[in-house]
């Protein structure tokens, strides 16, 4: 097993690949953390966002990366848990987002992820465990908002032998309250390079432009009047970026 030594902070950073997670493991590394990245197989419909995350952890050179294979179609329940893209909405409109949840809402998924962040972190001693969860443009998910983090948080300090012995582990999330403009502003402060990364629920060569990631990914580069390098199959008619 990988052992960090002589290292003062810390973290774990959960690693998805996306432009959320990926700028929040820019800003743990600018914070000065010592980065493990954590990335979860979860049998998704496909796996581009785990391409883009060994891209990041390896312009980040962290000093580990972990790849969990945890097949979550055995249970079923989201539209991102099939070998095809069939059931993923796309033609939606940018206002309807965050109106309910939808269809590619993964039952507890990140409960799931911060636990697993959460024994690795106690396994390498770190001090923090990053993840990237917006409650501002988001999809509606219930496992991004501040109230199910400060939850967790509470949980965490009282469910291993490193936070009984008052050594916490703190949850933490840079860019819950920021609209994707802001975390887009804040990724290109720090270099990050969004080519690599991807936020597209179809797993084809170009993103689509048309599903719900791919609106708030292309709405939030808009307002920050910069141009998303990633190529699409179609662009929405209020997108002049590009």
């Amino acid at each position: 097993m990988f052992r960090f030594e002589n290292m003062s902070q810390k973290a774990v950073v959960l690693l998805s690949g996306g432009l959320d997670s990926s700028v929040t493991a820019y800003i743990a590394h600018d914070m000065g953390y010592n980065l493990a990245a954590l990335s979860i197989d979860y049998n998704q419909a496909h796996v581009r966002e785990l391409d883009s995350a060994r891209k990041i952890a390896q312009h980040l050179n962290v000093l580990d990366h972990k790849i969990i294979s945890l097949d979550l179609s055995l249970f079923g329940g989201s539209a991102l848990l099939t070998s095809t893209n069939t059931q993923i909405p796309t033609k939606i409109s940018i206002d309807s987002i965050g109106k309910k949840i939808p269809p590619t809402y993964v039952p507890a998924r990140n409960t799931i992820f911060l636990s697993l962040a959460l024994a690795y972190a106690e396994t390498i001693q770190a001090d923090a465990i990053f993840i990237g969860v917006t409650a501002a443009d988001y999809s509606g998910y219930p496992d991004c908002r501040p109230a199910f983090i400060e939850a967790f948080q509470t949980l965490a300090n009282i469910a291993t032998k490193k936070t009984i012995e008052h050594n916490l582990i703190s949850i933490k999330t840079p860019i819950i309250s920021d609209s994707k403009r802001i975390i887009i502003q804040k990724g290109q402060a720090l270099q990050v390079p969004f080519q690599d990364t991807w936020s597209c629920y179809q797993g084809k060569e170009k993103a689509c432009g048309e599903c719900e990631t791919c609106l708030l990914r292309l709405k939030g580069f808009n307002e920050a009047s910069l141009p998303d390098p990633l190529p699409y199959e179609t662009y929405p008619k209020w997108y002049k970026v590009h």
